[in-house]
């Protein structure tokens, strides 16, 4: 007669500690995207003519933000960025859903892709360590004209593109919004 012996292995503590503080890194930087996306609703529909709608999650292939102009004939499809880090990157399938959305709309005039930054006022330096900066806004117009790539802002509003596996300098227009800002909003 042979007997069973059951082994349990249980993960150590602090892979538990690790995957409980990734969430919460992970929440605090879905929470950041929300409220930029949430402000820019608000500062949209705070000014006569605009109105602007969170479409919501990212997993369902929409743009953060709709804004629409019905009086002078605009729609913008904005991706909004927000965070402590030095560069905001904008995948470019999000670039593509935004530019498909107002393409789509083509009974108004004007139909541009914003691209929306925030750099926060605080910069991460190491994990859980931040030092104090400006606050920085930069709202930019994605060129139709350039192919569709992965892009990323720097915190001095300088945009650079993936092309062909190099890191390549584009120019994108500075985008005036409709709503008053008191952060730095140009390059």
């Amino acid at each position: 007669m042979s007997k069973t012996i059951a082994i349990t292995v249980s993960k150590p503590k602090a892979n538990r500690k690790n995957k409980k503080k990734n969430q919460k890194i992970a929440r605090t930087r879905r929470q950041r995207g929300y409220n930029w996306e949430d402000t820019l609703v608000k500062r949209f529909n705070s000014v006569s003519d605009w109105r602007a709608f969170r479409l919501g999650s990212p997993s369902i292939a929409l743009p953060d933000v709709l804004a629409v102009n019905t009086l002078d004939s605009s729609i913008f499809t904005i991706e909004a960025k927000s965070g402590t880090s030095t560069s905001l990157p904008v995948p470019a399938d999000q670039i593509e859903r935004c530019k498909k959305w107002t393409d789509t709309f083509d009974i108004y005039k004007k139909r541009n892709v914003i691209l929306a930054f925030k750099f926060l006022s605080k910069k991460r330096v190491g994990q859980g360590i931040y030092e104090n900066r400006e606050l920085r806004e930069f709202y930019k117009i994605w060129d139709d004209a350039l192919p569709i790539t992965d892009c990323v802002c720097t915190y001095d509003g300088v945009i650079y593109a993936k092309i062909n596996g190099k890191r390549e300098k584009i120019d994108l227009k500075d985008h005036p919004m409709p709503f008053k800002t008191k952060y730095r909003s140009s390059a």
